[in-house]
């Protein structure tokens, strides 16, 4: 998730520089004015998506790992936090698709 976040970066840079070293026709074209920020939204949701991914990963590592340890059998908390995040991501590109679908 977050390489691909810098990939999509990286493809935001080459498209504001293709379109201002392109002629004034084919720059009016290209649609860059949601990507001339200093960091695209679309780039850093993905990067901080990974980010929380790997922070949920680690979680869940580390409370199973308190479960092999322990002396005892006790049952696992369950899958909320994976059903959670998987529904708001689901939720997140929704609303990107429909904003690009809208303009």
């Amino acid at each position: 998730m977050i390489a691909f976040g810098f990939v999509l970066e990286k493809f935001n840079l080459f498209i504001v520089a293709l379109a201002a070293s392109s002629s004034a026709e084919v720059s009016k074209a290209i649609r860059t004015d949601r990507l001339s920020g200093p960091i695209g939204s679309e780039g850093f949701a993905f990067m901080l998506t990974g980010v929380v991914l790997i922070a949920l990963g680690y979680w869940r590592f580390v409370s199973n790992q308190k479960l092999i340890e322990g002396a005892e059998p006790r049952q696992t908390g369950g899958i909320k936090a994976e059903i959670a995040v998987s529904a708001i991501l689901v939720a997140l590109v929704a609303v990107y698709c429909a904003s690009i679908l809208v303009g």
